[in-house]
């Protein structure tokens, strides 16, 4: 029997993948769970594990083509014959792969069956050890989740298209299934295509998710509010810590995510049901990435661990965020998120609500300002102007001043309780 390879789906917004490197060779034998190929999905490489047991007969996307996901990428045969047979004529199994799907799609009369095979026996969920995982991180019940491994077992596709179909409005009308394209072949080296006096460069995958995500953000009525902050107590606890491997960044999560303890709403997003509240506050923060794009690595509950702990969580994240090397979860799980360009000097900017939150922050430089101080004195402090935009199906103007308020108080007079 001839099983197709398919590009997966490694995350809940991914569409499409681009095959990095192939882990094994045509005529390899493959023994399953055993990942057979690297791919790219929207900002991360992740290996891609194949379920079914056989020999690799033929490889339909090389190393550096892309594919939508649920094409197939890859022939399986389970023997050495059937290997040789689709290697003759690769393409006429995709074919009968396509043929077959297109069949699938037609409308049939219910026939008595025979009671199949389940993944729940006596009362057990056969899954393999990453669908468990992900079923984990994203809280679902995998006795909900229909399996399409052998014998019903549940795998990593199964549980990554609950979670896409959970984040999706249910459709009015059903809609048809659309075979799978011919896969896409690069070309040997991808030059920038010419168009008149300039050039085009075509978008990595990252950019493109970029793109569908702020196109998405287009949707929602937002408002934005802007507050200064004395930075005077913040940089003297920075200075003082910095040495032990402290960062800027996690000193500001911290205080964020304190602040979103007294402000849960802030820390809330829209759903066509209501207005949910995660449990944990996970602190998304933006990072740019030297090819084009941005990631967001996420600090997981933030409010509950110690700056130093904090710091080195930040640290190794952003190394694998620079290497590609992040899980979904590690970059798709904040439930607020923060941008910080006063690093470059930047003195105030508005940032743009990513999608399935309710908030962002987008914090500038701290400049050194003139100020009147509470008992008339006239004095030079250094302020930095952060701006929040908000979802306002969720949070209003007062809760976003609140929030500001308090998270201003905190720096600028309870900045010990940021160590802790």
């Amino acid at each position: 029997m001839i099983h197709p390879f398919e590009m997966p789906i490694l995350s809940s917004t991914m569409t499409e993948g681009k095959v990095v490197a192939w882990l094994k060779q045509v005529g390899d034998f493959v023994k399953a769970p055993e990942p057979i190929a690297v791919v790219e999905s929207d900002k991360s490489d992740m290996e891609a594990e194949c379920f079914h047991s056989g020999y690799l007969a033929a490889i339909l996307v090389p190393a550096g083509g892309q594919a939508p996901t649920g094409q197939p990428i890859a022939l399986i045969a389970e023997t050495l014959e059937e290997m040789q047979q689709v290697q003759q004529n690769p393409q006429q199994y995709v074919a009968q792969l396509k043929s077959a799907t297109q069949t699938a799609t037609l409308p049939v009369q219910p026939e008595p069956q025979p009671v199949a095979a389940t993944p729940a026996t006596n009362g057990r969920v056969i899954a393999s050890p990453r669908a468990k995982k992900l079923a984990q991180t994203y809280q679902l019940d995998l006795r909900q989740i229909k399996g399409s491994g052998p014998y019903g077992r549940i795998i990593a596709d199964d549980v990554l298209q609950a979670v896409a179909s959970r984040s999706r409005p249910t459709p009015v009308t059903p809609v048809a299934v659309a075979p799978p394209s011919p896969p896409v072949v690069p070309q040997a080296s991808p030059a920038p295509a010419s168009a008149g006096s300039g050039t085009i460069t075509p978008l990595t995958t990252l950019q493109q998710a970029v793109v569908r995500n702020m196109v998405a953000s287009l949707a929602v009525p937002v408002f934005r509010v802007t507050y200064a902050i004395t930075t005077h107590a913040l940089d003297e606890l920075y200075q003082q810590i910095k040495g032990k491997g402290v960062t800027m960044t996690a000193l500001l999560a911290k205080a964020v995510a304190l602040t979103l303890t007294k402000h849960p709403l802030l820390n809330s997003r829209y759903t066509d049901q209501g207005i949910l509240q995660p449990e944990g506050i996970h602190v998304a923060v933006a990072v740019a990435m030297e090819d084009g794009g941005l990631v967001t690595p996420v600090l997981m509950n933030a409010h509950q661990q110690d700056i130093y702990t904090l710091s080195r969580a930040w640290q190794d994240l952003v190394k694998r965020a620079k290497a590609k090397q992040l899980q979904p979860h590690e970059y798709n799980s904040g439930t607020f998120t923060l941008s910080n360009l006063g690093m470059f000097g930047v003195e105030q900017f508005d940032a743009i609500l990513p999608p399935n939150q309710g908030a962002i922050l987008a914090v500038g430089s701290a400049q050194p300002e003139v100020m009147a101080l509470p008992d008339g004195c006239i004095a030079v402090r250094r302020r930095m102007r952060v701006t929040l935009t908000c979802d306002h199906r969720v949070i209003y103007g007062a809760h976003a001043a609140a929030f500001l308020q308090d998270l201003a108080q905190l720096i600028e007079t309870k900045t010990q309780s940021l160590v802790l």
